[in-house]
């Protein structure tokens, strides 16, 4: 178990509609210093097809793609105690202050990858902002029950809020 705090910023702009949640970096998405950096994370593969563009490769094409298409992107979880990537260690969480997007964004729906951060922004983060999040089935390897079609269609929900 060790303290780690977030090392990577948040991804918004004026233009972003949603903000898409998860837990904490994984150590791969630490190293790479950018949000599902493990290659075999499924949420820009799945992002991608939602959106119906090509699967970013490099962080600039990520962002690129978020910003193109009005996504903000953070997590949940500022710091904690964890071990390794695995969320079900998560202890002495401390959440994000979403402030300072809401403030800027124009968010229409916030949504959560997977129940983990679902369940730490509905006990940490939505008393502050009064807001509800929708949880979306998490795009982590580690839930494999879940084939990239299906994962596919259940993210096409956030393509309501994204169309102006």
């Amino acid at each position: 178990m060790e303290h780690i705090v977030h090392p990577i910023p948040p991804l918004y702009d004026e233009q972003s509609r949603i903000l898409i949640l998860g837990s904490f970096p994984s150590v791969k998405s630490r190293e790479a210093q950018f949000f599902y950096g493990h290659p075999q994370n499924r949420f820009w593969k799945v992002l991608a097809a939602v959106l119906d563009c090509p699967v970013p490769q490099t962080v600039p094409e990520k962002q690129a793609m978020l910003h193109a298409n009005h996504i903000a992107l953070w997590d949940v979880i500022a710091s904690c105690d964890i071990e390794g990537s695995s969320d079900s260690s998560i202890k002495n969480a401390v959440p994000n202050d979403l402030a300072p997007i809401l403030s800027v964004a124009d968010i229409r729906k916030i949504y959560c990858n997977g129940a983990t951060s679902h369940r730490l922004y509905q006990k940490y983060i939505a008393p502050q902002t009064g807001k509800d999040a929708v949880k979306l089935p998490s795009t982590s390897p580690a839930n494999a029950a879940w084939q990239v079609d299906r994962l596919v269609a259940e993210w096409n929900a956030i393509l309501q809020f994204l169309r102006v």
